[in-house]
């Protein structure tokens, strides 16, 4: 067996640290940190600096603005209005989403906004859940009607305008019709914005208000929110999006009088989060409890058994499945799992050093959070590079791949 941390082996561990190590002195990567956990062990690498010109070291307290993997730790938010019925899987969301009511479904991805026909059903909690209520990112519908009218309104992040406000979002949001017919289809991104709306809704409270009582307090998420406050500002990075022909580093964003230096109009659950390695440790591991933190109960094992487990129909897996592997050169390899359950990828087939079950998701701006239950295991890798280039994606695929040689059974 020879030296064992935690399940770790401590050769694995050092190796993990070169390879990390690497990604930093090539320049491509400025810094990073990177959290791995079996059980009660954890080991955290904290490498390079804030800024590729230099700065300060990172560190392990490091905040960073975590993009896509706010869906899996947003969705908590819904799930606890599950578990206390004040919401349920079949619920038409009509009655606190009017916006919603009386959808018209494109006849083909790429008709005209107004060649449509009556959708065959309302929308319900489940479709939100599930991504396929009928409207979404569609990286291989770029150049249609829909997705620049999608562009158009200001409805997704990463534009230069921010999203206004929830009510004024669904508000454009209801002026569309459906790309694809309620339940059908699965589809990345607005899902989650819907949902955050619908929470925000349902229980009178703004989304960050009840995700920060229900889920960040009890579990001692306290770097976690939707902005970072003046007096911390100094613990987030400067995020780059690089030149993805010349590699320059770009800014996408500052920190000091940013796009998180504020509270947002719009708090969404499709990236808005802003966390720390440690902070989401603590959710992950809650999942990998079955729901509980320290003896607390934060949601119910059978919620979390929902989340985690795939939800995709054969049909609508292929499709997902599809256009992950159809558009690897677009996502640098990332995506490809198979399954999706609420909020997150769930692996259904083994397609890389990860076993099946294992669940989580990434971000564009260069972050990867998931848990495998069959190995108790959790890894966290945070950098402030964007999508942009393929540079994030290679250091984390490397991350996972010499994290699951190091375990040590």
């Amino acid at each position: 067996m020879g030296n064992s941390n935690g399940g770790f082996s401590e050769a694995g561990l050092r190796r993990l640290r070169d390879v990390l190590g690497r990604h930093v002195e090539s320049g491509k990567i400025p810094g990073l940190v990177a959290l791995v956990g079996r059980g009660e062990e954890t080991h955290v690498e904290a490498i390079g600096t804030m800024r590729h010109d230099g700065g300060a070291p990172m560190r392990r307290d490091t905040i960073f603005r975590m993009a896509s993997t706010s869906k899996p730790v947003a969705m908590a938010a819904a799930m606890v209005l599950l578990d206390e019925c004040r919401l349920r899987l079949d619920d038409l969301v009509e009655p606190w989403l009017p916006e919603l009511a009386d959808r018209q479904v494109l006849k083909r991805i790429d008709s005209p906004l107004d060649d449509t026909v009556p959708a065959r059903r309302p929308i319900t909690v489940r479709d939100l859940l599930t991504s396929t209520f009928g409207l979404g990112m569609d990286m291989t519908a770029l150049g249609t009607p829909i997705m620049g009218a999608i562009f158009e309104r200001g409805l997704t992040p990463d534009l230069p305008e921010p999203m206004p406000g929830p009510d004024e979002w669904m508000r454009r949001l209801g002026t569309l019709p459906l790309m694809h017919q309620p339940g059908e289809r699965w589809q990345y991104q607005i899902s989650h914005d819907v949902l955050s709306v619908l929470v925000a809704r349902v229980t009178g409270q703004s989304f960050e208000e009840f995700l920060r009582e229900r889920i960040f307090e009890p579990l001692g998420m306290k770097d976690t929110g939707f902005h970072v406050p003046a007096d911390q500002i100094d613990r987030l990075p400067t995020l780059y999006a690089p030149d993805p022909q010349s590699g320059e580093f770009h800014v996408w964003d500052e920190a000091e009088g940013g796009r998180w230096s504020k509270p947002p109009a719009f708090q969404g659950s499709g990236g808005g989060l802003v966390s720390t390695a440690d902070d989401y440790h603590a959710y992950f591991q809650m999942l990998l409890n079955g729901g509980t933190h320290g003896g607390e109960r934060i949601l119910s094992r059978p919620a979390v058994e929902l989340m985690t487990t795939n939800r995709l129909t054969p049909e609508q897996q292929a499709a997902r499945h599809a256009m992950a592997t159809n558009n690897v050169h677009v996502s640098f390899g990332q995506g490809q799992h198979g399954g999706w359950g609420f909020g997150m990828a769930v692996r259904t087939y083994r397609g890389d050093y990860a076993p099946i079950g294992q669940f989580g998701w990434d971000g564009g701006s260069g972050t990867s959070t998931y848990a495998d239950p069959d190995n108790q295991l959790t890894g966290i890798l945070l950098t402030q590079v964007g999508m942009s280039v393929p540079n994030s994606a290679r250091l984390i695929h490397d991350f996972w791949t010499t994290l699951y040689q190091a375990i040590d059974d």
